[in-house]
Order: C-alpha cells, then sequence, then structure tokens
C-alpha cells in the first residue's frame, strides 16, 4: 500500500505530456469503477445506517471523544447502524459506541500519504477503503439515513456541506443533519446568517436543512423523530 500511495504521488507531481495524461486518465476509470462496485456490493446490506463525522485528532479522553460514542451508542440502541471514515479520533469514538451497543459499527477509511489505519472497532466484514474521497463520499451520501457533525476540521466541513447542498438543490432525498457542540458551530453559524444569507446567496429557509445539539439525548431524539413523522423505522 505504501509503495502504491507514493507512487501515486510521484504521478501527480511529475509532469505528463497530454497523450500520458489521457491514457492515465482512461485507465483510471477502471480503479474507480472498481472501488464503487466494491462499495455498492458491501453497503447495500448493511441496513440503516447515521454517519457520524469530526476530527481525527481528538483524543480518548477529550469532552468531545465522549460525547460521539454516547451519541452512537444510542442510535445504534434505536436501531441504526453506524458509519465512520474508519479513522481515529471522532471515527473511532463513534465505531466503539456502535461496537459495544452490539451494532452495526461500518468503516469507510480513506488511503492517505500517512497511511491513516483503521480503528479496532469496526466490522471485520464492514471496513471498506478508498483510494478516491469522492467514490468514499458517494457511499456516505447514498447509504446514511443522517449526518452527525461533531467538533472536526475541513473534512468535516467538506462531508457536511456537500450534504445540505445535495438537499438543498433536490439531488438527494432529505434526511436529517446535526452539527453537535453548538459553542463550536456557533462562529460559523453566525458567518453564515451574517454574511451568506444577507448577500442573498442562500436563503433563509435553508437554514432548516440542519439542527444544532449539544446531548446525545437531544441529538439522538431528533434523528428519531425525524423519522417517526414519515412512519419510517431504522429497524425495518
Amino acid at each position: 500500500m505504501e509503495n502504491s500511495i507514493s507512487d501515486n504521488m510521484q504521478d501527480s507531481i511529475l509532469p505528463k505530456s497530454w497523450s500520458e495524461t489521457i491514457s492515465y486518465d482512461t485507465w483510471e476509470i477502471f480503479k474507480v469503477m472498481s472501488e464503487m462496485v466494491e462499495g455498492f456490493q458491501k453497503l447495500t446490506r448493511i441496513g440503516p445506517c447515521v454517519s457520524i463525522f469530526g476530527s481525527a485528532r481528538t483524543v480518548e479522553d477529550n469532552k468531545y471523544y465522549k460525547l460521539a460514542e454516547e451519541i452512537a451508542y444510542l442510535l445504534t440502541k434505536s436501531g441504526f447502524g453506524i458509519i465512520t471514515g474508519g479513522g481515529r479520533g471522532i471515527m473511532e469514538a463513534a465505531n466503539k459506541g456502535a461496537h459495544f451497543a452490539g451494532g452495526k459499527s461500518v468503516g469507510l477509511n480513506i488511503a492517505l500519504p500517512f497511511e491513516q489505519k483503521p480503528n479496532p472497532f469496526i466490522d471485520s466484514n464492514k471496513l471498506l477503503t478508498f483510494d478516491y474521497f469522492f467514490v468514499r463520499k458517494t457511499m456516505f451520501m447514498k447509504y446514511s439515513m443522517g449526518f452527525i457533525a461533531m467538533p472536526g476540521g475541513f473534512g468535516t466541513l467538506d462531508e457536511l456541506t456537500e450534504a445540505i447542498t445535495l438537499i438543498q438543490t433536490h439531488k438527494m432525498v432529505r434526511f436529517p443533519i446535526v452539527l453537535v457542540c453548538k459553542d463550536y458551530w456557533q462562529g460559523l453559524i453566525d458567518w453564515i446568517k451574517s454574511t451568506i444569507m444577507t448577500e442573498g446567496n442562500i436563503s433563509k429557509s435553508d437554514l432548516d436543512l440542519f439542527k444544532v445539539t449539544d446531548t446525545a439525548e437531544e441529538t439522538v431524539n431528533y434523528i428519531t423523530e425525524f423519522y417517526k413523522q414519515y412512519s419510517l423505522k431504522p429497524n425495518f
């Protein structure tokens, strides 16, 4: 894997002729297809799940780690499986909560130059590793019944804004999106209201596409109540 990653990095750094670029991109389509097929085959069998995002840098004794673990545990007891990015930090906490609740614990790992290792709380038959971020994101969007954004960095923001955009533009059926920890997200929300909305780049109703919570109970209740409105249960 390390050689493959370094080779890919070297390929992306060295200049290619136009014909080499076309040839490389053409063959790369088949690598993308293989990741798509494997993802579809495995994830169609996992049942209803909620994805939990957050920083890989969050340590075990951090309050956000403990909160993510509690949320995942309660969601699992409510009938949902848990999907994460498969790494450490918040992802590990969420998989850990699902594992000890006796539910499905799914990890969509990504191959990175510094080799993100999957955490040990993922079900052995529910771990996938991707080379392409966009294929991985497709799996999150397609097989999640809800998104929970814990405190995180650019990756968390990337997943969050993509989900909101797809729902906003009706490219994806609406599902609950929750931002956990008001203090952490308040600056972003204030900026969205004072700048993006003021400039007319979003509508006021777009703010209803997500919910901000502080506790595990509030987070889980919001997701379960969302589906009760449509007479749906997670354990169908």
